[in-house]
């Protein structure tokens, strides 16, 4: 299965500097049956490097503009918090959702993201047949009930 955007599969991109995170995601995307591309960044200034196509991913091929973004909070370089607050702010890509996968728990992350434009708040699993069921889920909601921009 394959989610769509516009006909084509939607592009995923994540924004993670913890590969353990980013290979579980990628797990739970074969055990759903996602066949859906998972980009992958490491930090928050590599994130907006790609979302403006700049240094290494000037080339449309090589970042191609995501359906959505999963975002951590804690990075090195520019946090999650930083980066999401330059896409909302950027009238070229604000209009991306912006689901915060984090390992916090903390209120003030959940408000003060939320107040900053993200979409969606998740905590990610310990376990991997939660992190299967959380992507199942956003699959089912971000690409079966609700309807994107430019989807």
């Amino acid at each position: 299965m394959s989610l769509s955007c516009a006909g084509k599969p939607a592009v995923i991109l994540m924004a993670d500097d913890d590969e353990d995170d980013i290979l579980l995601v990628r797990d739970a995307f074969d055990e759903s049956k996602l066949l859906n591309e998972l980009y992958t960044v490491f930090d928050g200034q590599e994130l907006m490097d790609y979302l403006r196509r700049t240094g290494k991913y000037s080339s449309p091929d090589s970042a191609p503009r995501p359906d959505i973004i999963l975002l951590d909070l804690n990075m090195p370089k520019k946090d999650g918090r930083q980066a999401l607050n330059e896409i909302k702010t950027d009238p070229q890509l604000k209009d991306i959702p912006v689901i915060i996968l984090t390992s916090s728990k903390a209120e003030a992350d959940i408000l003060r993201t939320y107040k900053l434009g993200a979409n969606s708040f998740v905590t990610k699993p310990v376990t991997f047949e939660s992190m299967c069921e959380i992507v199942k889920k956003l699959g089912e909601y971000w690409f079966q009930i609700v309807r994107l921009p430019n989807c």
